[in-house]
């Protein structure tokens, strides 16, 4: 009893170009090339069986590709929907996952962890850890932020990003800031270099030489960094630093000072001192907003 007749396939040349096309692609997917070879063979007159042995694929699969291209053309080449394994999970239990993550607290913690909201669920911590993933819940961090109140706030930052922007001609600009209590620790033993094969090492322990004040000014055109150490942090020790800068400073241009509201910056010696240069221009970021210096 003779066979099922094989479908004839038949190639148009935008068909035939777009088929080679496919084979010759390094980035094209094995799958989809195969399928390409499968069907320029058929199209060269070749049964599925001989289709199948020079390919190393099995008839069936010849077959079911060179069907699929005389019904559906070209875009039968995608794989049918797989519809896959049903859902264990609900949108119902979903949604209480996220309810319960963004608006409730575990009783003996601060906050619901993978495994703590798989025990009160009922779910697999897995299935939690998707859906946080999914959602972009993570109870495990928090950020801080802080508001300014300064009414003056947007003309501030209008004057200072503006003046960082689009500089005057002919002025120096710097960036002053203060980190106090620093601590100043020295090892006990020397630092042992680095070697090949051995890191740098260093003793665990350590000794304390009290803590100290760093002042600095940065010049935003050229980078110089004007820095000096004190071992307190008043307005006393401020005043020599704006003294220093001032030695430094060549003659001529304008003097712009970014820096914060910190109580030093505002006593009558340093209103007093900076009112005697009238090229020395302050800029005091809005309170609360230090980051924009």
């Amino acid at each position: 009893m003779a066979g099922r007749v094989a479908d004839v396939v038949v190639l148009s040349e935008d068909e035939r170009h777009f088929l080679e096309g496919q084979v010759r692609r390094h980035k094209a997917p094995h799958s989809l090339s195969d399928r390409c070879r499968m069907i320029l063979l058929c199209a060269d007159g070749l049964p599925s069986k001989e289709v199948a042995a020079q390919l190393g694929v099995h008839e069936h699969t010849v077959g079911k590709w060179r069907l699929r291209f005389v019904r559906d053309r070209i875009e039968g080449f995608t794989d049918e929907y797989r519809p896959g394994r049903p859902r264990t999970v609900s949108d119902e239990q979903v949604a209480e996952v996220v309810e319960r993550s963004l608006n409730t607290t575990p009783k003996d913690a601060t906050h619901w962890s993978i495994r703590s909201m798989a025990a009160a669920t009922g779910l697999p911590h897995t299935t939690i850890r998707r859906i946080w993933t999914a959602f972009g819940l993570q109870p495990h961090r928090a950020e801080i932020f802080k508001l300014s109140s300064d009414p003056l706030f947007v003309d501030k930052v209008q004057d200072i990003v503006g003046l960082y922007m689009a500089p005057p001609n002919r002025v120096i600009i710097l960036c002053v800031d203060e980190k106090s209590q620093i601590q100043t620790l020295d090892r006990e033993q020397p630092v042992l270099p680095m070697a090949p094969g051995v890191a740098e090492r260093r003793t665990h322990t350590y000794i304390r030489h009290g803590r100290t004040s760093l002042f600095a000014a940065l010049d935003i055109a050229t980078g110089a960094v004007i820095e000096r150490c004190y071992k307190r942090h008043r307005a006393t020790e401020f005043l020599d630093f704006l003294k220093r800068i001032d030695r430094q400073m060549p003659g001529g241009p304008e003097v712009h000072i970014v820096m914060d509201n910190n109580a030093t910056h505002k006593t009558p010696k340093i209103k007093a001192w900076l009112a005697r240069r009238p090229h020395w221009q302050v800029h005091f970021t809005p309170t609360s907003a230090s980051w924009i210096n």
